[in-house]
């Protein structure tokens, strides 16, 4: 499970910036843009050679921001991260194994989960913010809906990523269910590559606008 001081400012910030960095020494530069945008919580993945040291870049000069690690699929990368002073860590998917490591070491973790059966699994392992994924593919706000039904007593929040864009980001957010969306288009790959910082900035700010008004003020 996450923290409660971490879920309450997911909450309020509604958006989490997943990002895919080539070049480590973009990392701040880049965290710089997004959080005068306003973003506060990071998903950096770990898809590049360049991903932790991006993280311990990060964490360094920028301790304010939330920098998570995405696409932990290991037992050794949950400890890599933790070394490198991850805030938190993400995967696409729902591994026993990986989640009671991060539990072991005090990572906060948050699995991916699709269909009822991953639920039970995170269930089983204590956790109760998940990662929705792929979300539109599967059939959007209207399946997570029904498939997460069944465990509303249960108080779940789900982050969904996966086909989130502006268009349809707000209406994720105006539902109880969701504790922030996964937004992969605020700052691109290319973009990044480009170091076009100012429109990563223009981005955050209008993916921050989106999260309801009552939101931030809970």
């Amino acid at each position: 499970m996450l923290p409660r001081e971490m879920v309450e400012g997911m909450r309020r910030s509604g958006i989490v910036a997943v990002l895919v960095i080539d070049r480590a020494e973009d990392a701040v530069p880049l965290a710089r843009a997004l959080g005068e945008g306003g973003v506060q919580f990071i998903e950096l993945t770990l898809r590049t050679p360049a991903a932790l040291d991006a993280l311990r870049a990060i964490r360094a000069e920028m301790p304010e921001m939330a920098v998570g690690a995405g696409t932990v699929l290991t037992v050794e990368q949950v400890r890599e991260v933790a070394a490198s002073g991850a805030s938190f860590a993400v995967a696409p998917g729902m591994n026993p194994r990986v989640v009671r490591a991060a539990q072991d070491i005090g990572l906060p973790f948050m699995p991916g989960v699709m269909t009822p059966s991953d639920v039970e699994q995170a269930l089983e392992c204590g956790c109760r913010e998940l990662k929705l994924f792929p979300a539109e593919p599967v059939g959007g706000l209207k399946y997570l809906k029904n498939m997460a039904a069944p465990y509303a007593h249960l108080n779940l929040q789900f982050v969904p990523l996966g086909g989130l864009s502006p268009a349809n980001a707000g209406a994720y957010l105006a539902d109880p269910w969701i504790l922030a969306v996964g937004g992969s288009w605020i700052a691109k790959r290319d973009v990044i590559e480009r170091r076009d910082w100012a429109t990563i900035t223009k981005n955050a700010k209008e993916a921050c606008a989106l999260a309801p008004a009552d939101r931030k003020a809970k």
